[in-house]
């Protein structure tokens, strides 16, 4: 439990002053408090005289505790959200520097879950701390000035106290247990919920909703369970404290009504032990209440602190020299020298050995069969993934003399899926550039042959885009015009044209052109179009440069290629067609 009660602390610690002045204001309310039954005892003692200055003094302790509470509890209130903050602002910020490879492996509802529910619970947690120790030092407090009144009612006290605080001890335990396990449930739905959510259209047309929303129903069904054991347990401490301490005050009232009787005791001071012993079931239920949150609290620290174990990208290196001279432009503006790179440390190579120039200015097709690591290959560009070996250069200098923005900064990137960012057409396109100018969205939506389609929405630019607002090739173009803002040295498209019609299509490839004779285009070919457009393509298989060359040139001499280029004749060109681009070629198929 002390490593985790640490973990918890160090969520806290940032906010030292702030807690301090809890406790004190919590030992000042408590004071108030506990001096009221004395005041009372004063009140029936003056029964007979003058109880002007009693009643005043009672009054008066009511009042300043009253405020002094309140106080306490808006102090303590701005705490909990301000730890709550800090500690969402530190997985987000976590998530965002996170390496790719670490943050895809999590599901992403569970990641979600981390930064809003789990941080949730520190809410109550964070003030239990300053709750655990004004209730205690209340409690003994009270025991205390119970003494003063009367030893042996004392006595009783002490044996229930005792007894109620070591059954609570030996069943606190099992409620930290059961509070982790309900958290992790709810983390676990989450994830799938998200899952299911993200592919409802597969599910749909799979027929699937019934078994995918039973599957669902099912972790649901486990997380309450959790939760309803969690409840029992937490149900069953209190209700222990309660009936312990309300047989703890009749065997008082019994015994202190014997001793009364005798003339042991006086009845004022029987009423004073009597408003104490009522007064001592404040903190023992503020005690419970707040150990039962801090468990709550240790596990879901716990749980938050699970987050820094993913892994970040490595900061920038030092800022290099200047180069002395300007890159030749035969050189190539990427290049990749005997690169092999896996995922993980236990799976074999996703490439090897790869060499591979990327020239300054024209458009380079990659193909492959599905596993060959043309994803991988993007993802070392972009520094998503690190080589194993081998070495990586911009502009003629290593990768590993740049940040990972710095390479990022002279790229761009366009995923197969197009993800939209939340927010506006206009927000979409300024996520790179966040300085350019109407101009320029115009002339980049212009080049997609998108400007005439958002001149017809209402809101135009700022029209808020949903899943639903555009469709698959409109989320494509806006995409690669988000890419192609301000012409990138070199822009990575993981077929741009796979979502759009024959017209878009044929635009796109015009706009790609023009970006390739200003730059270096890099695609993920899976259209035959792509293709035959290509200045240079490369040919992997198993994770190896297989061939390189023109359509013209691999056609002739690649077998591979010419079945990969008869499986991309979706654009239209027909088998025996293929033949016939080169002389001489054997045809194949019939």
């Amino acid at each position: 439990m002390g490593p985790r009660i640490r973990t918890l602390a160090s969520f806290l610690t940032p906010h030292t002053p702030t807690l301090v002045v809890g406790l004190l204001l919590g030992l000042v309310a408590n004071a108030a408090g506990l001096a009221t039954p004395l005041v009372t005892k004063w009140v029936l003692d003056s029964l007979g005289g003058s109880m002007a200055w009693p009643l005043t003094a009672l009054v008066a302790l009511v009042v300043v505790g009253a405020g002094i509470s309140l106080r306490q509890w808006i102090l303590l209130n701005t705490l909990a959200e301000r730890v709550i903050l800090d500690a969402r602002i530190s997985i987000i910020r976590r998530y965002f520097a996170a390496t790719v490879g670490d943050i895809t492996r999590r599901p992403s509802g569970e990641l979600v879950t981390r930064a809003t529910s789990d941080t949730g619970l520190l809410r109550e947690a964070s003030s239990s701390i300053v709750g655990i120790v004004n209730s205690s030092l209340a409690m003994l407090a009270t025991l205390v000035l119970m003494g003063v009144l009367d030893l042996v009612l004392l006595g009783c006290t002490l044996a229930a106290v005792v007894i109620v605080g070591a059954i609570m001890a030996a069943l606190m335990p099992t409620i930290a247990k059961a509070q982790e396990a309900a958290q992790e449930s709810v983390g676990r739905l989450g994830g799938t919920l998200d899952g299911a959510l993200r592919a409802i259209r597969t599910v749909k047309a799979s027929r699937a909703e019934d078994r995918q929303s039973e599957r669902i129903v099912a972790d649901a069904r486990e997380s309450a369970e959790y939760g309803i054991r969690a409840a029992r347990r937490t149900a069953v401490v209190w209700t222990i404290a309660w009936s312990g301490i309300q047989l703890s005050v009749i065997a008082i009232l019994g015994i202190g009504a014997w001793r009364a009787e005798r003339g042991l005791l006086e009845i004022s001071s029987l009423i004073a032990f009597l408003l104490y012993a009522f007064q001592l079931m404040g903190p023992i239920t503020e005690l419970t209440q707040n150990v039962t949150a801090l468990q709550a609290g240790i596990a879901a620290a716990a749980r938050i602190r699970q987050i820094e174990a993913i892994e970040v990208e490595p900061a920038p290196p030092p800022a290099a020299p200047a180069p002395v001279r300007e890159p030749d432009p035969a050189d190539p503006i990427l290049a990749l020298r005997g690169v092999t790179a896996r995922y993980t440390p236990d799976t074999k190579p996703a490439v090897r050995d790869i060499d591979l120039d990327i020239p300054r200015r024209g458009h380079t097709a990659v193909v492959g069969p599905s596993g060959a690591g043309k994803t991988t290959l993007f993802s070392l560009m972009l520094r998503f993934l690190e080589p194993e070996s081998g070495e990586m250069f911009l502009d003629g200098r290593p990768y590993r003399t740049y940040g990972h923005g710095d390479v990022r900064a002279r790229l761009a990137y366009v995923e197969q899926e197009t993800p939209i960012v939340p927010g506006t057409i206009r927000d979409n396109l300024l996520f790179t550039h966040p300085d350019a100018t109407e101009e320029e969205l115009r002339a980049v939506l212009a080049a997609v042959r998108l400007d005439t389609k958002v001149d017809t929405l209402d809101e135009g630019l700022d029209t808020p885009l949903t899943s639903s607002a555009v469709s698959g090739g409109e989320r494509q173009r806006i995409a690669l015009a988000r890419a192609i803002l301000r012409t990138p040295d070199v822009l990575l498209l993981d077929e741009a044209t796979a979502q759009v019609d024959g017209l878009t299509e044929a635009a796109l490839q015009e706009c790609i052109r023009d970006r390739a004779a200003a730059g270096a285009v890099v695609t993920i070919a899976h259209r035959l179009s792509t293709v035959l457009d290509a200045d240079t393509i490369v040919v992997l298989e198993d994770g190896r440069v297989r061939a390189q060359g023109t359509h013209a040139e691999l056609l002739a001499t690649d077998d591979l290629y010419r079945r990969l280029v008869e499986a991309l004749r979706i654009a239209g060109q027909a088998p025996e067609d293929l033949a016939e681009l080169v002389p001489g070629t054997v045809r194949s198929g019939t």
